[in-house]
């Protein structure tokens, strides 16, 4: 029974450690500077007036 329980927490921390590696793998200080500072661009044409 402990060997179950043991291997079920091995495995949440496992996805816990592929979440938080995901999540913030390569970047300094949270949120990456270039794409909050860019302007909303759209690849659709705006509508004639």
């Amino acid at each position: 029974m402990w060997l179950l329980i043991l291997e079920a927490v091995g495995a949440v921390a496992l996805l816990a450690l592929i979440v938080w590696w995901t999540m913030f793998s390569g970047r300094q200080g949270g949120e990456l500077k270039q794409a909050a500072e860019a302007p909303a661009t759209s690849d659709t044409p705006e509508p004639p007036r």
